[in-house]
């Protein structure tokens, strides 16, 4: 495997990508290959000379595309046939996942699979002409190399042209008509979104891992929204008067969570997650660590505390949220996109190596722990000769030998008892141990980090740290925490939410029109906001309403909702494009439905709907319930014949098809301890068809917002002020529970009504 320079290149080149902000262009901005931006500049470069289009698409922390940068891009001769016949224009899909999603579908359509880095030619005017992902630069295995495909493109361009360009104009044009799809109708037929819920439970329940957890086969992403499928659906049982289901549905998710958490997936030592197991028991990662997955999985384990007040997943939430609050966010609050797999092995070090910054030698731990380090070594699977041993696809290239990635794979308390000490010491122990090594690693040439703000991206982490503010609440008094759990005030989270959505008001917002930008990095980029980031950022607005934040987010996430259909909706065929079609150079406004790594757009947004529309009364609550409604009939047949890919989606269409969502309404003063302790115990319980709304009387702009937007719930909140106390009602299928006053009645009371609602 390729490793590739740590320093910059002598710059004895620089093309046009040295004027770009995004860190990926950045990194190829001294190759010898002529590269452009994407910009209307390179195409007519290559209308004027013409010749075809090499498109190469990556991001900064990918590993694959620093080896093809290296093996490809620093090469002289690759570099020569490139500028020779060849536009080349450099694409970071983080920044401008509207043209990534262009190519890689293309890619995926006609060659089965796809990735990053993404290598596409393309006609002047943008059609592709062919693609594939990584090309080693000499030709083996019986594959082609990247100086035999370059060859091979400019001669198929020189004597074939007509056919190539018309193949690319038909493949867009199929592609175009298959992911704009339209409804038949307005709504889901009766008694689908409960199929669709049970078949993506059933089909993820077949391809479960029952030895090593999580669903299907290495290698082994963590994609939390079969996590949160599997929770919905046991939930849905449990309702249903079927607890064995519930139970067993349960049980997979818990195993998984725990087996990813002992990991060597999970960063033990500085917090968060990698992106993904190479192998299937995960152990050894690909070492980049991505902001959308710790922002989803936080919430996940999250979901899991509220369910069995087990700390071990409150713990594992704290770990990820503290590692971003350590390592991830900005001095204005804004978090960043990514941290990079590879990373020189020392200073000085003219090579970087994947996973260099995590891993450790048996000596390294011994002379960093002394008395310590064999029970750390016991608890880690530590060994002199490296421990990538686990599966034939852990080091198949032995690149790890010698070396060891911590994972977890011994009982404690089994250890515990043989050491004669009691468990609270033993993780004392432990803690120290990380913290020792934790110091010693900050010494080490650090991955790069990609410190691009991505709205989307921001957030996911905003609702991961909006919720950890209440539901952490419930962990007992006087835990104990260890390093790297710093162990805060829940509130605090709330605060990094908060200053976070604040870095996007003031700096991805226009106030005037109402649009956000994608993404900033020394100031906002050029591409527009995209459906995920009205999508994500309006989910994580609620959510920071929801767990005690100002109807000012409640305001900003209608708003943005108004603009989200402006740009985005399909009001005549249903369901929302992810970009607005305002850029010519985009060849498709895609329906996007797939929950992968990340969530869909409309996935993400049907939940967004269903939510306000509990919030907000009268015509505009019903247009969003029948904009939700309209968006499902347009993915029908998705959802009946391919549920498992679209688990997030199946959540939310039985969210839609709830006759009555619950509504829990607290009332009182919200500087009060009873008010805080009161919504703790709000969202005490796990149950994703319940809305939190809070309202102080005497705050005027709260107030004016209710009495705009539901004047039921400003009368409500007038009948039942108090002004010594925190009033609770919960109201489901037109009428209100009375109303109660503590968190216990509270929390007895959303308990009660789960069980009751199901008679």
């Amino acid at each position: 495997m390729a490793e590739r320079p740590t320093t910059s290149h002598s710059n004895k080149h620089t093309n046009r990508l040295a004027a770009e902000h995004s860190p990926y262009l950045l990194q190829h901005a001294h190759n010898p290959v002529d590269w452009y931006p994407w910009s209307e500049e390179a195409f007519s470069e290559a209308r004027k000379r013409d010749v075809p289009i090499f498109l190469s698409i990556g991001y900064s922390t990918c590993h694959w595309c620093h080896v093809m940068e290296v093996e490809s891009f620093e090469n002289e001769e690759v570099a020569k046939l490139l500028n020779d016949w060849f536009v080349s224009i450099k694409v970071d899909r983080e920044e401008r996942p509207d043209v990534d999603k262009v190519y890689m579908t293309y890619v995926q359509a006609l060659y089965g699979g796809g990735g990053w880095p993404l290598s596409v030619f393309l006609s002047p005017d943008l059609k592709p002409l062919m693609g594939g992902t990584y090309f080693p630069p000499e030709d083996k295995y019986g594959r082609p190399g990247f100086k035999t495909i370059l060859r091979k493109v400019k001669d198929a361009w020189d004597n074939k042209r007509d056919m190539l360009v018309k193949s690319g104009t038909f493949a867009i044009e199929q592609l175009s008509e298959a992911l704009a799809a339209s409804a038949g109708s307005n709504q889901l037929p009766d008694g689908l979104p409960q199929t669709a819920l049970r078949l993506c439970a059933e089909q993820l329940s077949k391809s479960y891992d029952s030895r090593f957890g999580g669903f299907g086969s290495a290698p082994k992403f963590p994609r939390p929204v079969e996590i949160q499928l599997m929770l919905y659906h046991s939930k849905k049982l449990e309702e249903s008067g079927k607890p064995g289901g519930a139970k067993e549905s349960q049980k997979m998710v818990f195993f998984s969570l725990q087996c990813m958490a002992r990991g060597g997936i999970h960063d033990h030592v500085g917090g968060g997650f990698h992106r993904y197991s190479v192998d299937e028991c995960w152990h050894v990662p690909h070492f980049e660590k991505m902001l959308y997955d710790q922002g989803q999985l936080a919430n996940v384990y999250l979901d899991a505390f509220s369910i069995t007040r087990d700390v071990f997943y409150s713990f594992v939430s704290r770990d990820i949220l503290d590692y971003l609050r350590r390592d991830m966010i900005g001095s204005e609050g804004g978090i960043f996109s990514a941290e990079d797999a590879d990373s020189a092995e020392f200073e000085g070090a003219t090579r970087k190596k994947e996973g260099a910054f995590y891993i450790w030698t048996s000596k390294e731990i011994d002379d960093i722990l002394g008395e310590h380090a064999s029970l750390f070594k016991e608890h880690y699977y530590v060994k002199p000769s490296g421990n990538c041993d686990l599966s034939r696809m852990s080091d198949p290239h032995n690149e790890f030998k010698g070396k060891n990635v911590l994972i977890e794979r011994n009982d404690s308390s089994a250890l515990v008892s043989k050491l004669g000490m009691s468990i609270q010491e033993y993780l004392n122990i432990l803690g120290k141990c990380r913290k020792k090594l934790f110091d010693v690693r900050s010494k080490r040439p650090r991955p790069h980090l990609d410190d691009k703000v991505i709205v989307s991206w921001n957030g996911l982490a905003i609702s991961s740290f909006a919720r950890a503010s209440k539901i952490l609440k419930d962990e007992a008094q006087g835990t104990a925490f260890n390093f790297p759990v710093v162990g805060c005030e829940p509130k605090e989270y709330l605060e990094v939410a908060e200053k976070a959505a604040n870095f996007i008001r003031r700096h991805l917002y226009n106030e005037q029109t109402r649009r956000l930008q994608h993404s900033f990095r020394n100031g906002p980029s050029k591409a527009p906001g995209f459906l995920d980031d009205y999508a994500f950022l309006i989910s994580g607005l609620l959510d920071l309403y929801e767990c005690g934040g100002s109807t000012d987010w409640l305001l900003w996430a209608t708003e943005l909702q108004d603009m989200q259909d402006e740009l985005f909706l399909d009001r005549e065929g249903g369901a929302y494009f992810n970009t607005p079609g305002e850029d010519p150079s985009v060849l498709l406004r895609v329906k996007e439905d797939h929950d992968g790594a990340e969530p869909s757009g409309n996935s993400v947004s049907t939940i967004n709907l269903v939510r306000l529309a509990s919030m907000i009364s009268g015509s505009k609550s019903d247009h969003y319930r029948q904009n939700a409604e309209h968006l499902l009939a347009v993915f029908e047949s998705r959802l009946k014949e391919m549920a498992m890919a679209v688990p997030l989606m199946c959540c939310a269409a039985d969210m839609v098809s709830v006759p009555s969502r619950k509504q829990v309404v607290l009332v009182g003063h919200k500087s009060s301890l009873e008010f805080e302790d009161m919504l703790t115990a709000a969202h005490a319980s796990y149950d994703p068809n319940k809305t939190v709304i809070h309202i102080d009387t005497t705050n005027n702009a709260e107030m004016e917002f209710w009495e705009a937007n539901n004047s039921k719930i400003a009368l409500m909140a007038r009948n039942n002020f108090a002004p010594d106390k925190v009033v609770a009602l919960v109201c489901q299928n037109f009428t209100c529970s009375p109303p109660v006053s503590s968190p216990k009645s509270l929390e007895d009371l959303l308990a009660k009504k789960a069980s009751s609602s199901v008679s």
